[in-house]
């Protein structure tokens, strides 16, 4: 764990969530490891906070996925493994199927534009090498299609997934040196959309899915020899 960590102060969230999304961030950076210990009393130091907002940033984080607690080790920064990634992205698979019949018929003008400015944002991130950043707008263009499926159910169901699957995309996207391919699979998707081409649009998301897979995969098979 890196010792420089620091809180990232937002006067409008309680400081709950505040640590919860300092000590979020700092997973997904990777400066608090996989299996790495999250002790309270240490973290409550370096953080200059209580242990109490510790504690309930841990069990927010443990309902994410992003941490575990283990018999006599308390809790810990929680391990990919191949079988959570294949088992979270293959319920999104299906869910993204689902999402895009719907959006090929329920696409309109302010969403084409909303999944254009998207687009537009990825790239500003990608010059600006700002990772989060990039991650958030490849989560907005899917939100996107998800919202233009008009489908209330379909959405709850991928927002109980969201948290898990935005550890795995930020992988995927911090794993990237070329983004290209995935900038014109976003293309595609939106070419398919306007033609309401519902098979084309879901093998583009397909492969979209298998890329972010092979990706994460590499990642968890370095953490796995690093054991």
């Amino acid at each position: 764990m890196k010792e420089d960590l620091k809180l990232d102060v937002n006067a409008f969230l309680p400081l709950r969530d505040v640590v919860y999304h300092t000590l979020r961030d700092a997973i997904l950076r990777g400066d608090i490891a996989p299996g790495e210990r999250l002790m309270e009393m240490h973290l409550a130091d370096q953080l200059g906070v209580s242990r109490t907002p510790i504690r309930e940033a841990i069990r927010m984080l443990e309902q994410e996925g992003l941490a575990i607690t283990a018999p006599r080790r308390g809790a810990q920064v929680a391990r990919m493994t191949q079988k959570d990634l294949e088992d979270v992205l293959e319920i999104r698979e299906a869910l993204d199927e689902l999402a895009v019949k719907g959006a090929c018929h329920g696409m309109n003008d302010e969403l084409f534009q909303k999944l254009y400015d998207s687009m537009s944002d990825f790239g500003a991130a990608v010059k600006e090498k700002d990772i989060r950043a990039m991650v958030d707008a490849d989560e907005e263009f899917h939100n996107v299609i998800y919202k233009a499926a008009n489908n209330p159910k379909l959405v709850t169901l991928i927002n109980n997934l969201k948290e898990q699957m935005y550890r795995y995309r930020y992988e995927y996207i911090k794993e990237t040196t070329d983004y290209n391919p995935l900038i014109s699979e976003h293309a595609a998707i939106i070419d398919g959309l306007k033609r309401k081409d519902e098979p084309f649009v879901a093998g583009i998301m397909h492969q979209h899915l298998q890329n972010q897979m092979d990706a994460v995969r590499k990642v968890i098979a370095r953490q796995e020899e690093e054991i």
